[in-house]
């Protein structure tokens, strides 16, 4: 191993300094329940209510808006079945997704459907953007809740939310998004953002693990997903994980700031993108420039990703073979499949996802043990060595 390059940033981050300097007054002095009417109770609530107002003016929303939660796959869950169990009293049972979300998301519907509810997965072309027209003729008066991802965690590509919470809010469905990879790489600023619901995780922009929160719009009413005491103004029970809701302010804060550098992490990203590509048989997944800024995924035919992914981790480089939530399964992804890559090329990408902290020497050092790697690969294979035969190589 000559050098250790952490490019799996899609799956989590690691916890920042100014994070950790953040919470860690509040694990050691500040450790009273915000519930508590006490001193110490107070305190905790006083910090409590610092951390949403701070969270509010980064996504220019009112504080009351915001709902802690455990992670990312908790707020999609309770987005998606709150909604819809809200509203099919009023006999709306229908629910639009696309093909391409998060297992979060897909299983929350697939759970709902065995509830009587019906779910259109709408398609995305070759570059994983919903398809416009199918999704318009799928919304309908019976619809409950559009929900589709801000920006897609495999491939990158980011959709179009402004103009599909259009079409969702002329038929009167609630439009609820995953953003979980979208903050800290898209300036998301709710008071112009049509969302009535949106989702993050802390890990995913270098909080804890265990931290998320849900936007839930004023004047929309959704069903509890966690019944029992009064916190989170009632709709969401248990006591409050104070430090790392502190963690997740900053870190917010922080990423905010940041917006500033996505320019510089897009060129890393191009430069990544232009070499890996430049190779025979390779393709990029997602779409070229609606794509997020760190996000580089890139398929080689006549390889298995886990192959590549296991030399990468033995030369030092962190990736991942698609999304970290599902790489125990060996099945192909999902997304490449709805973005008609065949079942044979979909086992062959590979995800790298850099941050700012990725240097340029990183990304050097990626493109010098990559392509060494996809050829020693491809060479154990005899259908390669009948492909540089034939000379269409």
């Amino acid at each position: 191993m000559k050098r250790f390059v952490y490019a799996d940033n899609a799956a989590t981050t690691p916890v920042s300094r100014e994070v950790i300097a953040e919470m860690t007054p509040v694990f050691e002095s500040f450790w009273g329940n915000p519930s508590s009417l006490h001193a110490k109770g107070r305190e905790a609530k006083a910090i409590l209510d610092s951390a949403r107002a701070r969270i509010a003016k980064v996504f220019s929303c009112q504080p009351s808006e915001i709902y802690f939660t455990s992670c990312g796959s908790e707020s999609d869950n309770w987005a998606i079945k709150g909604a819809a169990r809200r509203l099919a009293k009023k006999g709306k049972t229908h629910i639009v997704t696309s093909a391409i979300e998060h297992p979060a998301v897909l299983n929350t519907c697939y759970a709902l459907e065995k509830e009587g509810f019906t779910v259109s997965f709408i398609g995305v072309d070759e570059f994983g953007t919903v398809k416009m027209d199918e999704l318009e003729a799928a919304v309908t008066d019976k619809t409950a809740i559009v929900a589709i991802m801000y920006a897609n965690n495999e491939i990158g590509t980011i959709q179009p939310i402004e103009k599909i919470a259009e079409i969702a809010h002329a038929k009167g469905a609630l439009m609820f998004t995953d953003a979980v990879q979208a903050v800290g790489n898209v300036d998301i600023d709710l008071s112009k953002l049509k969302v009535d619901m949106l989702a993050l995780s802390g890990h995913k922009l270098h909080a804890p693990k265990g931290i998320g929160m849900l936007y839930i719009r004023k004047g929309v009413v959704i069903d509890n997903l966690v019944d029992g005491g009064g916190q989170e103004s009632r709709k969401r029970a248990g006591t409050e994980n104070l430090p790392y809701i502190v963690g997740l302010a900053k870190a917010l804060e922080v990423a905010k700031e940041k917006l500033a550098d996505i320019p510089e992490l897009e060129r890393k990203r191009d430069r990544l993108i232009e070499a890996l590509t430049k190779l025979p048989y390779s393709k990029l997944n997602g779409h070229r420039t609606e794509r997020l800024a760190g996000n580089v995924n890139v398929g080689f035919e006549f390889i298995e990703g886990e192959s590549m992914l296991l030399w990468l981790d033995i030369s030092g480089i962190c990736c991942s073979t698609g999304s970290a939530c599902s790489s125990a399964s060996l099945e192909p992804s999902h997304v490449l499949l709805a973005c008609g890559v065949p079942h044979e090329k979909a086992h062959g990408s590979v995800r790298l996802s850099i941050s700012h902290e990725t240097t340029d020497e990183d990304i050097d050092y990626i493109i010098e043990t990559l392509p060494p790697i996809v050829e020693k690969l491809r060479n154990m294979i005899p259908l390669w060595e009948e492909v540089v035969k034939s000379g269409k190589v």
